[in-house]
């Protein structure tokens, strides 16, 4: 009897982690992919993907495709767990969990198989306040209710930025919907979130930029897991699967604008927000490599994930990490690409107002005109507050680079100062425009209304 119930309790088990990828629908074999169509950075992975239907295309019609959209990485891992789920996208900490609840089960063990997309200073996490709070600082928030969704990788960031600065606060948990009106009805004093929340809010003028990830100097990213069964089984969807997202990178990377309004039909987003993130020098950088800065990041994540987590307990990073399939779908180039960290999509061209190219990374700027189906590059934001005067109210987005960390941010959003040769320098928080100041004390808080006043009166251009 005790025989028959293992051997029952055993089929169970194998039967749910072969769900997925058993044949049907005609003798066609399947593929789960679970992804999350509001966290952007994974869109070469998910929205933009599916959208373009690189992925069938590459499988042909031996295969049926089953896309699954959840609003954070913990449920892929649930059922990734109970193999119902092959391929997945999450954040670099729900990665991290996955792996730990996943490499003690044979059967549902996970790798890490590429990255969607990155940020080398951590600025795809951020920290926002209600527009009317008087915080300018995350240690203002010390001692208050922070709206966080527990063991992500906006909780984690904000961890670390705690600890950096030396506070605590309340953690609630929270999904990143329901956070966001807990700040905007004051059930918290701030909100800690990951792409694209801050930079949705920041856009709905519900919510003020108060931590920049980037001031931590942390790389942050989302990667692609593959249940490790499924690819031994089946490693010619996985190809596919590779191919295809490198063929969505590249159209992300040579139509930025088209994609930002196709994940914006998809997802409810404002097209605005999509392209700050995924755009032209975006806060995101889309690259699949499985680069070394990522990889020894994940490792020392490992640490602050054991500080939010009760039930994590640590993970073997090095085992989760297999960049074989994506060696065997990249090519020759691998290697190379794997070693730059320099952005595929920059933002170049030709500044009309300034009369100059546009060259410099650290100070281009963009402006997104309503009406027109192209971007205008600006060589320097002083450039852009000239285009934007000069455009006289038609503006539907404007970006500029923060001055230190060069994370891209809405330029009517932004904390602006003026140098006394007239040049305007744009920082993404107070708190940077602060800690400037205090080395270039000869620079002047200006608002952004008054920033557009003075180039409009014939301002240094600088």
């Amino acid at each position: 009897m005790r025989k028959a119930l293992m051997a029952a309790a055993l089929l169970l088990a194998a039967t749910a982690c072969s769900v997925s990828g058993a044949s049907g629908d005609g003798g066609k074999i399947t593929l789960v992919v679970g992804y999350q169509s509001r966290t952007i950075n994974t869109v070469t992975a998910g929205t933009l993907l599916r959208s373009l239907g690189y992925l069938e295309k590459r499988l042909g019609d031996r295969y049926a495709v089953e896309w699954q959209d959840y609003e954070t990485g913990a449920p892929i891992t649930a059922k990734m767990v109970a193999g119902k789920i092959d391929i997945g996208s999450m954040g670099d900490y729900p990665l991290l969990i996955n792996a730990a609840r996943t490499q003690p089960i044979p059967a549902a063990r996970t790798e890490l198989i590429s990255i969607t997309g990155y940020n080398l200073r951590g600025g795809l996490n951020m920290v926002l306040v209600p527009p009317g709070s008087t915080a300018r600082t995350l240690s203002d928030l010390a001692g208050t209710k922070i709206s966080a969704s527990v063991g992500s990788a906006g909780h984690g960031t904000l961890v670390q930025a705690m600890e950096r600065a030396k506070i605590t606060a309340e953690v609630v948990n929270h999904q990143p919907a329901v956070g966001a009106a807990q700040l905007e009805s004051g059930g918290v004093q701030g909100y800690a979130q990951f792409v694209a929340w801050p930079g949705l809010l920041a856009f709905q003028g519900k919510g003020r930029l108060v931590y920049d990830g980037s001031a931590l100097d942390v790389p942050t990213f989302h990667g692609v897991v593959a249940r490790q069964a499924y690819a031994e089984e089946h490693p010619e969807v996985v190809d596919a699967f590779l191919k295809a997202q490198l063929d969505a990178t590249r159209y992300l990377h040579e139509h930025p604008l088209e994609a930002a309004e196709s994940v914006a039909k998809d997802t409810g987003l404002p097209a605005e927000v999509v392209y700050l993130y995924n755009g032209r020098d975006g806060i995101s950088t889309f690259d699949v490599t499985l680069k070394e800065p990522l990889r020894q990041a994940h490792q020392r994540d490992v640490a602050y994930l054991k500080q939010i987590s009760s039930g994590f307990s640590g993970v073997d990073v090095q085992a989760f990490v297999n960049d074989s399939y994506l060696r065997k779908a990249y090519g020759a180039a691998y290697d190379r690409d794997r070693a730059s960290t320099a952005n595929p999509a920059t933002t170049t061209g030709h500044d009309a107002v300034c009369g100059r190219p546009v060259t410099d990374p650290g100070t281009a700027s963009e402006l997104w005109l309503a009406g027109e189906s192209a971007t205008r590059p600006a060589a320097t934001p002083t450039c852009l507050l000239r285009q934007i005067a000069a455009a006289r109210g038609k503006v539907r987005a404007a970006y500029v680079p923060d001055t230190v960390t060069g994370t891209r941010w809405f330029a009517d959003r932004s904390v602006w100062l003026k140098e006394p040769g007239g040049s305007f320098l744009p920082f993404t928080t107070q708190e940077g425009a602060d800690a400037y100041r205090a080395e270039h004390p000869k620079a002047e808080p200006v608002g952004y209304a008054d920033a557009l006043a003075s180039v409009a009166g014939g301002g240094d251009a600088r």
